[in-house]
């Protein structure tokens, strides 16, 4: 018994076709499924230099290895393709119940190819695949569209949907892909791609099972793992989150931090119950990345997570996730039921635009949530422009009257509501900062903060380089989920893979920014095991529990019955991650041009506050990252040694697709 399906599901827009695809079971053992199968088809199918908003480009939806397995945290879903938004390799991850719906209808992945004439929908059922009419979909938002396809096929089972808002319809470079009432693949605007395929909705109905290998050993690794990870934080309040940061902040040395809280943390508050300590040691910016904490002194009274669950109406679990971080939450004054804020969507509209409103960041999470618009990117694009209106680069008269000042929430709202219409001032925004300051002038260049064209989330690389290191160096920039140095001290990958350096108890804060000391090593690890899981469908807040604890590589094994060592499995995770970069360098990019604003690595360094005087040499960490991980240290370029010890020989190194 497999726990893949071995077929996926080619859909021609265009054509109103459909093909299905067998998949040989050493494609699987090779890629997995997840991002690694998606990259190997992808890589095989759409042509160099294709137009990302183009028919030719071909946006995937693909569920993970142990989805509907016994296994926990493996409920996640990828949208894979050309982003239009860093015209590099694209993906973009989510969780609820879609991953486990595409094996339902007996698919490891759809793959859209060309695009439609009008707006169609795909519904998946029993009856096998259909194209339907979208027409009065068509203008609605993500939200709205989901109930209403939910009622129109909605009987003793309920179908899983996944639609694109007006953000994907208008084509914003920053729009995502919503599925469960407002969960978000939101990064490397695939919505756009979605809404350029006039594509609005998935909507998938089967009832397929999902076998595994060794369903009593996955099951007793399940309850051991809920055991072990059950670490109960209800009578602990918020606030001494903030006074633990403080400490760490001003502390001269740095140690090893465990993840051993960290699923009672998301357990009780969901990702915002590490705002009060990221805000108070410097790990959440402040003013687009140039101010400090004591910018906005009360914020972590005004954004308490214990404030936020105060709300919460009931928890919101992710499909085979015994700790369900999120939340639903009834809006303030408004009697409407909405997703609970997450810790970027805080940060990206408090910190960032120094406003103290929390019924505002309630507010914008669920307009951005129907609109289907990365709140990510948008919080930046709007902390971009108020910088530039503070230096005076773009005035009154340019934004129609909107006074563009930091905190001015009635400024905020409309700017945002003009984005998603791509009217007014807020069209400028639509498409993210590296295009506003290109089309504003290079004098605006520096203060718009991003790897690559993408925004980036927010955590500082001032305080963890590794941050700033991952969002370089990885085939989708701009990442915070693509590593950081914190990972690697939760992961506790040393505990399971022989050869791998242990993190260092204590250390002196100066050595973070230096890639000796096993760093780069540790570095390369964290890449490797991020791709393993993402091929997977595994959860990344999950992982941040240890491996110690998430038994991630026994249950895959237990699924498979591949008996592999937890090293062959990071081998996987290097080779998905070469392939990658491999679609990049044949798409002309040169990895040398991508790495994180010069913001972010202390340039010019801060004068106050937890991260203050901290200034560092990307280049030295981004080269040493290339070496070990067998790509040219000059260039970013994987060599052809690399490529045959990873048994790539599918992968061609042309001289053409060569970085001099």
């Amino acid at each position: 018994m497999k726990p893949y399906t071995g077929k996926v599901l080619w859909v021609d827009l265009t054509r109103e076709t459909f093909a299905e695809e067998r998949i040989p079971d050493d494609l699987y053992k090779k890629y997995l499924a997840g991002i690694g199968l998606g990259a190997a088809l992808l890589y095989r199918e759409i042509p160099a230099g294709a137009d990302p908003l183009g028919p030719e480009n071909i946006l995937g939806f693909v569920s993970g290895l142990l989805t509907g397995t016994s296994s926990l945290f493996s409920g996640r879903w990828m949208a894979v393709g050309k982003s239009p938004l860093t015209g590099t390799w694209g993906d973009s991850n989510c969780g609820g119940t879609f991953s486990y719906a595409i094996k339902q209808c007996g698919y490891d992945g759809i793959f859209f190819k060309g695009s439609s004439s009008k707006p169609v929908y795909l519904l998946i059922d029993d009856h096998g695949p259909k194209l339907r009419d979208a027409s009065h979909l068509w203008g609605k938002d993500a939200v709205e569209t989901e109930a209403i396809l939910q009622a129109e096929y909605g009987g003793k089972r309920k179908p899983a949907i996944a639609a694109i808002g007006q953000a994907g319809e208008k084509c914003s470079l920053i729009s995502g892909i919503v599925n469960d009432g407002g969960r978000l693949a939101a990064r490397s605007g695939l919505g756009a791609v979605m809404g350029s395929k006039k594509l609005k909705a998935v909507v998938l109905n089967g009832s397929k099972r999902v076998a595994a290998h060794n369903p009593v050993q996955m099951k007793l690794l399940s309850l051991r793992c809920t055991r072990d990870i059950n670490i109960p934080l209800k009578p602990i309040p918020s606030k001494i989150f903030s006074a633990f940061g403080w400490i760490l902040g001003e502390l001269p040395v740095g140690f090893k931090m465990p993840g051993f809280f960290m699923g009672g943390i998301l357990s009780k508050w969901g990702t915002i119950g590490t705002f009060p300590a990221s805000v108070a040691m410097g790990d959440t910016p402040f003013k687009n990345w140039a101010g400090v904490n004591q910018d906005l002194p009360n914020i972590n009274d005004q954004l308490d997570p214990d404030k936020v669950i105060a709300i919460q109406k009931r928890k919101y679990h992710c499909r085979g996730c015994p700790v369900g971080c999120g939340g639903i939450v009834e809006l303030p004054d408004k009697k409407q039921e909405s997703h609970k804020i997450e810790y970027e969507t805080a940060a990206s509209f408090s910190t960032m635009l120094l406003n103290e409103d929390l019924d505002l960041v309630y507010e914008l999470n669920e307009m951005l949530n129907r609109a289907g618009m990365d709140t990510i990117s948008a919080g930046g694009a709007v902390a971009f422009a108020m910088e530039c209106y503070e230096k005076g680069w773009i005035t009154k008269e340019d934004t129609g009257g909107i006074e563009l000042i930091w905190g001015n929430g009635t400024a905020i709202r409309q700017v945002v509501e003009q984005m998603i219409s791509r009217e007014g001032f807020g069209a400028l925004l639509a498409d993210g900062v590296k295009r506003a300051a290109d089309k504003l002038g290079a004098h605006t260049q520096d203060s718009a903060i991003h790897a690559g064209g993408q925004e980036m989330a927010y955590h500082d690389p001032r305080l963890d380089p590794g941050m700033g290191l991952h969002a370089s160096v990885d085939p989708t920039p701009g990442r915070h989920t693509t590593g950081a140095q914190l990972y690697y001290d939760m992961y506790k990958l040393w505990t399971r893979v022989p050869g791998l350096p242990q993190a260092t108890q204590f250390y002196k804060k100066e050595t973070r920014y230096l890639p000796g000391n096993g760093r780069t090593e540790s570095a390369v690890a964290v890449s490797e095991f991020i791709q393993f899981y993402n091929s997977i469908g595994a959860c990344y807040m999950g992982m941040l529990i240890g491996v110690d604890r998430v038994p991630i590589f026994e249950w895959t094994n237990a699924a498979t019955g591949w008996n592999l060592t937890p090293a062959e499995y990071l081998r996987i995770g290097r080779r998905i991650q070469t392939l990658r970069q491999m679609f990049n360098i044949r798409e002309g990019i040169d990895p040398r041009k991508i790495k994180v604003s010069k913001r972010l690595t202390g340039d010019p360094p801060q004068a106050s506050g937890p991260n203050r005087g901290v200034k560092y040499d990307i280049d030295v960490l981004i080269q040493a990252y290339w070496k070990e991980i067998g790509w040219d240290p000059d260039t970013g370029v994987p060599t052809q040694e690399t490529l045959d010890a990873l048994e790539m020989s599918d992968v061609l190194l042309h001289e053409s697709q060569r970085v001099n």
